[in-house]
């Protein structure tokens, strides 16, 4: 069990009033990636070390913090961009070291649109890295385990049940957290870090606007054929959503799909074989001949082998149609030859933004405090950006001594933050609805900017910059 690995962790003892209330300095809802960075990086930080922190997860977190010592053969299927700055931070501002063996650095995107012939080339050494979440937060639950002795409670297994203000006429009072296993902690500064339907953004009042995209993303590990000539990411614009091909070691690579929900279900229910032709069909194919699938295969009228030949067959006469064959390699990402088993999986797509990531003795972090839609593989980076800023936040608040819940300690962090993830998500918005459709002027006008945009270098590099931070 995670509470007998974690014994120093879970030992601390916390100040408790006569009504059985313990007490905490800053308490964190969320055992995710952002919630965990945070402690990690309060308890390491020289100027908040001495801060008490407890964080609360509604799971367990004992096969997390099992996979760093003795991690899986195969990769889990929840695969993140991580970005240089984000492993920066937690690198040397968190003091967190990863499992570098299952990290893949790659060099850059090319992305196409499936309605025309426009192409986009970005490169830059080290743009991002591939990295399991679990490799993420094992790392960070690692990294806990040696800070331990210093004031961290960890608690797993609990969810919780209710928050109030201590003082019901004063909002600015100590607010009380009351969890299924019948503690109640009371915190100077509550974090929600605890996702999309964050309870500690309900108890704030907080509202989060925004709308489902109709969508569902597919995730799945796929093998290649061999090794990628180039370490990039891969990307196609569909009607019906982006296909995004990433690397991992060797001969491995994650994909991301976003589609229609009656798409994601067939695509779910595919013979493996049939599923990787319909990978490589869909970065080289038109959307006619994508339709064509579509429609048959949820009909039943074409089988696995029929589908495979067929597939084959269009693509061999796409590729003797370029008189140069070394551009196959540049312009169309390796072959798949099989998705691993258990690894397809979907979940819905949607955005949404919070009017504010804090209230008197409240801070939202990540998911809590927004959400996009993944085309851009923001996500995990705003979330960390946002516990990043949020620790100098509390940094410079300990050193004047001020409050750390008072709001006075904490509006610089969202004053800071808002705006870059606002940039982000909108820019992720925009672009899905401006690929999501066939209309022949969008079209044109969406083509003529992408190559325009692949002739600016300094505009590339300007964007390359935004979305991946200094190396």
């Amino acid at each position: 069990m995670l509470r007998r690995a974690y014994t120093l962790l879970h030992r601390r003892t916390l100040a408790v009033s006569s009504a059985g209330i313990e007490k905490t300095d800053v308490l964190i809802v969320g055992g995710g990636p952002a919630g965990l960075t945070l402690a990690a990086g309060i308890k390491n930080s020289p100027h908040l070390s001495d801060v008490p922190v407890t964080l609360v997860e509604g799971s367990s977190l004992t096969k997390i913090a099992g996979f760093y010592k003795s991690p899986s053969a195969k990769y889990h299927n929840r695969i993140i961009n991580l970005t240089p700055q984000s492993k920066n931070f937690l690198e040397q501002k968190v003091g967190v070291k990863l499992l570098e063996d299952r990290i893949q650095a790659f060099d850059g995107f090319y992305v196409t649109d499936g309605c025309s012939s426009g192409a986009l080339e970005m490169t830059r050494e080290n743009v991002g890295y591939m990295a399991e979440i679990f490799n993420i937060q094992s790392s960070v639950l690692h990294r806990m385990e040696q800070l331990s002795h210093s004031g961290l409670d960890l608690i797993e297994n609990a969810k919780v049940t209710s928050i109030e203000h201590s003082d019901p006429a004063d909002p600015q009072s100590w607010p009380i957290v009351t969890l299924d296993n019948g503690r109640r902690i009371q915190t100077r500064l509550l974090v929600g870090a605890d996702g999309k339907n964050s309870p500690v953004r309900r108890f704030s009042g907080v509202q989060s606007r925004g709308w489902s995209y109709g969508r569902w993303g597919i995730v799945a590990n796929l093998q290649l054929e061999y090794p990628p000539f180039k370490t990039r990411g891969w990307q196609r614009f569909l009607p019906t959503g982006p296909i995004a091909h990433l690397p991992m070691p060797g001969t491995d690579a994650c994909l991301t799909w976003s589609t229609t929900e009656p798409l994601a279900r067939l695509l779910l229910s595919l013979e493996p074989a049939a599923f990787a032709t319909l990978v490589n069909a869909a970065f080289i194919l038109d959307d006619a001949d994508m339709q064509f699938y579509y429609k048959h295969l949820q009909e039943g009228t074409l089988s696995t082998s029929e589908l495979i030949a067929d597939v084959e067959h269009r693509i061999q006469q796409v590729f003797s149609n370029l008189q140069d064959e070394g551009l196959i390699d540049e312009i169309y990402p390796p072959k798949v030859v099989d998705v691993y088993e258990g690894s397809r999986a979907r979940f819905p797509l949607s955005m949404a933004h919070a009017d504010t990531y804090v209230a008197d003795r409240i801070a939202l972090v990540g998911d809590a405090a927004h959400s996009t839609h993944p085309l851009a593989g923001q996500g995990l980076n705003m979330g960390q950006g946002d516990v990043e800023a949020l620790l100098s936040a509390l940094e410079r608040a300990n050193q004047r001594g001020l409050d750390l819940g008072s709001l006075l300690a904490l509006e610089p962090y969202w004053a800071e933050r808002y705006p870059i993830n606002n940039a982000l998500i909108g820019g992720a918005d925009k672009l899905h609805k401006l690929y999501s459709t066939d209309f022949a002027p969008i079209v044109a006008a969406r083509t003529f900017g992408l190559n325009l945009v692949d002739k600016l270098g300094p505009l590339k590099d300007l964007i390359m910059a935004k979305v991946s931070g200094p190396n």
